[in-house]
């Protein structure tokens, strides 16, 4: 079950389970959103996270488990009854109205007051920046400004809830970046409640008070970022967060004690292991997996606590601007990415890497245990072929019944059998053999 928020929670899953026609989208998932909480769900497409953010804002329905806000259980009431407010990845602005009409939409659908209408139009564009863009249509409107306008529709609202549905997809990488300060800001500010739903790592770990990292619908690990990233579970979460990817090596756990004095061999890579970080899982002759991030190890010139680890074959070597990283091999065939410090190595030298005992290892597995690299519970890698379910529409049932409970019958479309080629041309089978036979020999 996910690690819970302390603090009453202002929205709560159970168990909640959806099936799309023969494939299963969430399997159980339990989350917990305490108040005033900036939570994210991260995770690769098709996990369910977007499914998830639907299933809360009452656009999906649920198979089974229990949904509540503030509270009071929603699961199987309308969006309209579970004050929570929506901002779309598509900004979803109407064309045909000026910004200031399309922030006070939803208002005025509830009947608010006009006066109360624009003084929170007015306040939350003050918030926004829009005030000087209030007459504007939204085809005059940057993609910057357009996904402020939808956010600034959603925060008139005073809701429960708030969602987000990856609004950042659409931006470009500077504007995105200025767009992610402005919603953290905006929810410190409001002392709002939000949900947040991205497959960006950078925006998941900047962002969050509560990370859940969601994996073909299962919630794989959830906690404060930071702990997700420096602890991860599993090797699906190892994997996933981190540019670039952590570094996975088989060895053994080598030293003198059961616990003094670890360290960890394998493929030419030579490190000591703090063992009490590992909470005494660790000890000599285990066979294991660890997990080294890019950025706990160097090439080049090395830290006063450094050692040397082992030798790095450079294939490549990946400059950022703000730093590079180097792509090589460990004894011949084990692929290893490490941060370059000082002056790039060339490609084909055999550089000498080096890590902090403390900072290099960040995970272990037992081998009597371990974690499948395709994050299954050993049930295998491969499935069998599902079948396409036949295509359902709605037709009327019979009439005793349909008076009775007003419900639709689903039953398999029927295809309509295709006219022949001679019929489409309007000549018909008889017509044509009649030409053919006047036709002269």
């Amino acid at each position: 079950m996910a690690a819970r928020p302390q603090g009453p929670f202002r929205c709560e899953l159970l168990g909640v389970v959806r099936t799309l026609g023969t494939t299963p989208v969430l399997r159980g998932v339990d989350l917990a959103i305490g108040e005033g909480r900036f939570v994210v769900l991260v995770g690769p497409s098709g996990c369910g996270k977007s499914t998830l953010l639907r299933v809360v804002a009452g656009l999906e329905t649920v198979d089974e488990g229990v949904v509540r806000i503030a509270d009071r259980d929603v699961t199987h009431r309308p969006p309209r009854e579970r004050d929570i407010a929506m901002v779309f990845q598509s900004y979803a602005l109407y064309p045909h109205l000026t910004v200031r009409d399309n922030m006070a939409f939803g208002l005025r659908l509830r009947k608010t007051p006009e006066a109360e209408v624009q003084t929170r139009v007015a306040e939350a564009s003050r918030i926004l920046g829009l005030e000087p863009l209030l007459e504007r249509l939204p085809k005059a409107l940057s993609g910057g400004q357009r996904q402020r306008v939808a956010m600034g529709r959603a925060i008139v609202r005073s809701a429960q809830l708030y969602l987000y549905d990856e609004p950042l997809s659409n931006l470009d990488a500077a504007l995105r970046a200025e767009v992610r300060i402005e919603i953290r800001k905006l929810h410190d500010r409001l002392g709002a409640t939000s949900l947040y739903v991205t497959h960006d790592q950078v925006e998941a770990m900047t962002l969050a008070d509560d990370l859940f990292v969601l994996k073909g619908g299962k919630v794989e690990q959830s906690g404060p970022p930071l702990e997700v990233y420096e602890r991860p579970r599993t090797r699906f979460v190892a994997t996933f967060l981190g540019s670039p990817p952590m570094n996975f090596i088989d060895g053994r756990l080598e030293g003198a004690g059961e616990s003094d004095g670890l360290r960890f061999e394998g493929r030419g890579f030579t490190v000591p292991v703090d063992a009490a970080r590992f909470g005494g899982r660790a000890a000599r002759g285990m066979t294991v997996t660890a997990g080294i991030r890019p950025h706990d190890v160097t090439v080049g010139a090395p830290t006063p606590s450094a050692v040397n680890v082992g030798t790095l074959e450079i294939e490549l070597v990946e400059a950022l601007g703000f730093g590079a990283f180097a792509y090589g091999l460990l004894d011949g065939d084990a692929r290893f990415v490490a941060r370059v410090e000082g002056s790039f190595p060339k490609v084909g030298e055999r550089a000498p890497l080096y890590a902090s005992p403390r900072r290099s290892i960040s995970s272990t597995a037992s081998s009597r245990s371990p974690h499948r690299d395709d994050g299954s519970d050993g049930a295998g890698a491969l499935r069998p072929r599902r079948l396409r379910a036949p295509r359902l529409v709605a037709r009327r049932d019979d009439g005793a019944r349909q008076r009775a409970c007003g419900r639709l019958a689903l039953v398999p479309r029927r295809r309509r059998a295709r006219p022949s080629r001679s019929s489409r041309r309007g000549g018909g089978g008889a017509r044509h053999q009649e030409r053919a036979a006047r036709r002269p020999l």
